[in-house]
Parts: C-alpha cells; sequence; structure tokens
C-alpha cells in the first residue's frame, strides 16, 4: 500500500481508502483492509453505518484513521455539536480524525458551520476539518472562515466516467494542499465504466499488465496528485483486490490511452448539475414541508452523482 499526506498535517493516509456508503458487508472486510494497510475507513452520518465501522475499529482503534460527516440539515451550531456527539456514541469512540460537512447548505451561513467546527477541534473531540462535494467557490469561503485551522480535504465523486473536478477543482486542490478523496472510483459497479469505453481500452490495458479492470480503474485516479481513493467492498475478496489497486502506477502512455478512449461528460453537464444542486440547497420552507423537501433534494442529488 502506497500512502499520501493528508492535506498539510504531515498525517501519511493510504491511498485506498474503505468506503461505506450502502455498505452491508460486516466487521470482515473492514478489518482485511486494515489489515492490509487501508486504515482510512470513510462512514457518515447519514449513511447509517456508523455503528458497524465502530464495532469493526473494536480493538484496533489505534490503527484506524476514522473518517466521517454531518449532514448538511445539521450545519446549525447547537445542531452541529449534538451531531459529533451521537456519531462519536454510535462510533464507540471518543475523538473523529476527520469530520467532514458532507454537502453545501447555502441555507445556513457558512460563518456559523465553520466557527463550530473549529469549536469541535478546540475541545478534542475531532483532530481536522474536511468537507465535501464542495465547489472552489465553496471551498474558498469556507476556509475563510476559518481563523485557527485549515480545511485538509474536500471529499468528491471521481472516476474514468465523471472526470467534472479536472475543470479547475483538483488544481485548486492541489495547489492549496487539499487532499481529494474520490468516492465512487468505479463509478458504482465497474460496468458502468466498462460502457463507455467501447474499444475496450481498459481491459487491454488491465491484461497486459496483469490487473483486473476496477485495479485499473481505481490506480487511473491515484495517478493523480494529491488524490486518495475510497472503495466499498462486501467481501473479504473484494477488499484485496481493492488494496491491490496501489502499490503500483499507470505508465504513462497507458494514462492517456484510457483517458482518450473512456467517454464522460463534458463541461455542459457538469454545469447543470451544479447549478440543480444550489437550486435545491436554496429552497427554504417551513416545519415538516422543509423536511420533505430536503429528503426529495438529497434523493435527487444521490441520483445525479452526490452521496
Amino acid at each position: 500500500m502506497d500512502y499520501k499526506e493528508l492535506g498539510h498535517t504531515g498525517i501519511r493516509l493510504p491511498e485506498v481508502g474503505l468506503g461505506t456508503w450502502e455498505y452491508q458487508g460486516g466487521v470482515e472486510p473492514l478489518r482485511k483492509g486494515v489489515d492490509l494497510g487501508a486504515c482510512l475507513i470513510d462512514t457518515a452520518e447519514g449513511y447509517g453505518t456508523e455503528e458497524i465501522v465502530g464495532l469493526a475499529m473494536r480493538g484496533i482503534r489505534n490503527r484506524v484513521f476514522l473518517a466521517t460527516k454531518v449532514s448538511p440539515n445539521h450545519f446549525k451550531r447547537s445542531d452541529l455539536l449534538q451531531s459529533v456527539d451521537k456519531s462519536l456514541r454510535r462510533l464507540g469512540i471518543n475523538h473523529i480524525d476527520l469530520y467532514q460537512l458532507h454537502f453545501p447548505n447555502h441555507a445556513v451561513p457558512i460563518e456559523e458551520t465553520m466557527a463550530a467546527m473549529e469549536e469541535l477541534v478546540d475541545v478534542g473531540k475531532v483532530r481536522f476539518i474536511g468537507v465535501s462535494n464542495f465547489s472552489v467557490g465553496e471551498l474558498r469561503k469556507a476556509q475563510a472562515c476559518l481563523t485557527k485551522h485549515r480545511i485538509v480535504s474536500n471529499q468528491v465523486r471521481f472516476s474514468l466516467v465523471d472526470r467534472r473536478i479536472e475543470f479547475g477543482l483538483l488544481r485548486y486542490c492541489q495547489e492549496n494542499r487539499i487532499t481529494v478523496i474520490a468516492y465512487s472510483p468505479l463509478a458504482r459497479g465497474i460496468e458502468h465504466i466498462t460502457k463507455n469505453d467501447r474499444s475496450n481500452t481498459l481491459g487491454r490495458v488491465a491484461a497486459s499488465l496483469g490487473k483486473t479492470e476496477a485495479q485499473v480503474a481505481v490506480n487511473w485516479c491515484l495517478s493523480k496528485a494529491s488524490v486518495i481513493a475510497l472503495v466499498k467492498a462486501n467481501s473479504i475478496e473484494h477488499t484485496v483486490e481493492n488494496c491491490l489497486a496501489s502499490g503500483w502506477r499507470l505508465p504513462p502512455r497507458e494514462i492517456r490511452l484510457l483517458e482518450e478512449s473512456v467517454k464522460f461528460p463534458g463541461r455542459i453537464e457538469v454545469a447543470i448539475r451544479v447549478t440543480a444542486r444550489r437550486v435545491l440547497q436554496s429552497i427554504k420552507f417551513p416545519g415538516h414541508i422543509e423536511i420533505a423537501l430536503r429528503v426529495a433534494a438529497r434523493r435527487g442529488l444521490q441520483k445525479l452523482g452526490y452521496r
């Protein structure tokens, strides 16, 4: 397993971490991943997997770098402080290594949210502050609200068929020492990549290197500076396969072939998705109507590729 620095912290994380969105594998695949060096486990209060992650960490907490997320409907200070305590109880731990804002919520002043995040670092409940699904503008605004700490990571969707972060966000993060944590590097299933690879370049590259298609697809993400990847595996077999996506590098020629052969959405489609997300997040309604709309908005965002 190869490692990369988390932001500017001096902490080195495995470049392949264990994702738990829609995870159903139980304790053993997570423990196997840690044994193989994938000591980064990522979860979220919205995933419903914090409890199983907590069980997987029992007895090995000192070997795990634990990342979780607070949902955007808990971005007000009082809600956020309650959320972190609930996550700590579900996880069975006394501190979170990386606490992330799950995705932007423009209905809550970012100044209030980031001040609460700094509070959590100051009292020792959180070690590092991260975000997820933030644009360059949102990153700049959030960082400007911090007075003592820095945003060390941005967890975003990235794969051969979803390269929207290459339209400016990836470079910004690299230049500002913000680690990109790529989720869905297999696009929620390798078949979603292969169907956009009509010349079977991925298959041919994998065969020539003695790797699986999934390993090549993940390694392509890892070939980018400052990028680490989260891969979910519900079995020990797939956990081993995913971890073996690290420890080697695609040659430049193969990287170029993959990028030329595998189709991905262009700038216009990306702009539409971003606009849709911001419109949904800006809707304000009272009481139960607001809750219902937020649930519907979240489901809509997940269909667009946001977790």
